[in-house]
């Protein structure tokens, strides 16, 4: 469990304009929500809340609000982030309240471990979900997904149903999708062969079609 403490205080303003003034001073507006909380308007350091966040957890760390007002000692987990697509700074962040003593949905990283027998013999490791979401205590919250995959040969595909997660900790996932996979290089040079040769089939038939247009046209 990875955990940190964040200063925030009270924001008066509300709205766009009073966003704007907000980010204006070098803040962040943020709001706190939750079941059983009174949704509250915030501000923060942007630097304060990179150094929350800067755990092995990430979103998922667990924070503790300081400050003076109803939040004060609110644990929370970072829900959304808006970021602007040009400058890269944080626009607004949303908190969500959390009961340490309650299961909560999160979304956790898949990590695949080792080095699989296919990637020795020339294939390609895909990873087809980078997040997993699992259903826990939030102190039982895993740092990642780990999935063991030493033993895959090319070809090989492991789905959500046949991955082991940790003790009180439960998928949320109701279809037995595949997660991660490996591919052949042979594969994948087969498909590019059998493109080149519909292209060159084409461009045959479409040859015939001409000439045949062209007897045609002189007959």
């Amino acid at each position: 469990m990875a955990s940190s403490v964040l200063n925030v205080e009270t924001r008066v303003r509300t709205g766009k304009g009073g966003s704007r003034k907000v980010r204006s001073e070098g803040l962040v507006p943020a709001v706190i929500y939750g079941k059983g909380v009174e949704s509250l308007n915030l501000c923060l350091n942007p630097k304060d809340l990179q150094e929350a966040v800067a755990t092995e957890a990430g979103w998922n760390t667990l924070i503790t609000l300081q400050g003076d007002g109803a939040f004060d000692g609110k644990v929370v987990i970072l829900k959304d982030m808006q970021i602007d697509a040009i400058r890269r700074d944080v626009q607004h962040v949303d908190f969500h309240a959390i009961d340490l003593k309650k299961n909560i949905a999160v979304m956790v990283p898949v990590k695949p471990v080792g080095k699989s027998r296919g990637e020795i013999e020339g294939g390609t490791l895909q990873l087809v979900r980078h997040e997993l979401q699992v259903y826990c205590l939030p102190t039982n919250i895993p740092i990642s997904i780990e999935i063991e995959v030493t033993e895959l040969e090319v070809g090989d595909v492991v789905h959500v149903e046949e991955i082991t997660l940790p003790e009180g900790v439960e998928s949320q996932h109701d279809v037995n999708f595949t997660v991660l996979t490996v591919v052949g290089r042979m594969a994948e040079e087969v498909e590019e062969v059998d493109e080149d040769d519909v292209t060159e089939g084409e461009e045959a038939a479409e040859g015939e079609e001409s000439a045949e247009g062209e007897e045609a046209a002189e007959g």
